[in-house]
């Protein structure tokens, strides 16, 4: 549907937007842009990034949104057909399933969630209350990516037993003072179910990401993009072992940041290997560019990043064919809530990209590797390794997660 085009008001979409600033400004300004959607309502712990968010909705519709601080209200919004959540990874679960209970649709940030347990608590609600779900891995739409996804499953390398996918990532965030929150955050709100913690100015509005505490670090920002177009490709979902090892390298010794800057995760799938790597620095896996992915196969070898695909056949084979045009993501979702299909980036196959990337991380933490049950969602033969918080942790009181079974 073309920006501009006229829509009479049984036509609109009405959204509301969990977080504001940083992606949630970015998702509210593509929303916005879409001639079917109306924005009732708009949420965030920072009254100066809500106040923003106000102002960017009167200035496109004429009108002030309801505004809150407390998600909860606006989910108890009955004109609101679907939420558009983009809070920390700490915060995901919890608006997400209540967003199911409400039976809104849902638009979600990436990584899914913050550990295994969440992510299937979430894919249970979704089961059982049967929202229209897309998660915001972008690059399901990306033409190139969708083209590399497509030749893969085709046979257009052969047999492919070797993948690799690749970040490099930022260094340290130095190390910043203790202080009181700013009047403008409700800081014990923004903690949420995480544990109670001290305040300082590196952990919001965005670097929240390098702290394992809220943030999945380099494997959830950035795994849930590359990792996932491996599994796309290979079209295999559930590794059977994963090990990782890495650390913190790059950065000063007295830096802030508690997750690596430098880790490498090799999974072991049923028909091949992945090795994900994060790294500081500019150069990629073979020469690659800042992030993508590399499958290689009897036919040659491919690489995918974005905006780039770079086909080395072994022999006179021929390359992926440019099939597709780009697609809008935001579009896909408005789309199949309109038609009740299933998004590009639905929750079932996310939720598998999710977890891999939480095994990446768990890995790391617990210095051992693990075998994996994708049907059961355990780690086989070690309890232990289920207490680590990437598999499972205690939500602060008085927060609880539901909990619905997969």
């Amino acid at each position: 549907m073309a920006e501009g085009q006229n829509v009479s008001a049984n036509e609109k979409i009405v959204v509301g937007c969990i977080g504001v600033g940083g992606m949630g400004s970015n998702n509210l300004r593509s929303f916005m842009g879409q001639p079917d959607v109306e924005i009732a309502a708009v949420c965030d712990v920072d009254a100066d990034m809500l106040g923003k968010a106000v102002v960017d909705v009167k200035n496109k519709y004429g009108r002030k949104p309801k505004a809150f601080t407390d998600f909860r209200h606006l989910l108890d919004m009955r004109e609101i057909d679907a939420v558009v959540i983009a809070t920390p990874d700490h915060w995901h679960a919890l608006p997400f399933i209540m967003a199911c209970e409400a039976g809104k649709d849902i638009f979600s940030e990436k990584p899914m969630s913050h550990s295994i347990v969440e992510a299937r608590s979430m894919l249970g609600a979704a089961r059982r209350f049967k929202p229209v779900v897309q998660i915001n891995t972008i690059q399901r739409s990306g033409a190139n990516f969708r083209d590399a996804i497509d030749f893969i499953r085709a046979g257009g390398l052969g047999k492919v037993r070797v993948c690799r996918a690749w970040i490099c990532g930022k260094g340290g965030v130095g190390k910043n003072p203790i202080k009181e929150p700013p009047a403008n955050l409700d800081w014990d709100m923004w903690l949420g179910p995480s544990p109670k913690a001290p305040y300082h100015d590196r952990i919001h509005p965005y670097d929240w990401r390098n702290y394992l505490e809220w943030g999945t670090g380099d494997s959830g920002n950035w795994g849930a993009h590359h990792i996932d177009i491996v599994l796309l490709g290979m079209n295999e979902w559930h590794p059977l072992e994963v090990s990782s090892v890495g650390g913190n390298l790059f950065r000063d010794p007295d830096d802030d940041r508690n997750t690596p800057d430098m880790l490498i995760t090799v999974y072991r799938f049923p028909s091949f290997v992945l090795q994900w790597e994060t790294h500081n620095g500019r150069e990629g896996l073979d020469g690659g560019g800042g992030g993508g992915c590399e499958f290689i196969g009897e036919k040659g070898k491919l690489i995918v990043e974005r905006g780039k695909t770079r086909w080395s056949p072994y022999g006179d084979y021929p390359g992926p064919e440019k099939k597709y045009e780009p697609a809008n993501h935001v579009r896909d979702f408005l789309d199949n809530v309109k038609s009740r299909g299933t998004c590009r980036s639905d929750i079932e196959t996310t939720y598998c990209t999710t977890v891999c990337c939480c095994l990446s991380n768990l890995t790391y933490l617990y210095g051992k590797s693990v075998k994996w049950d994708g049907a059961k969602g355990e780690v086989i033969g070690d309890r232990k390794a289920m207490e680590n918080m990437f598999y499972r942790r205690e939500y602060r009181k008085p927060w609880k997660l539901p909990e619905y079974k997969v």
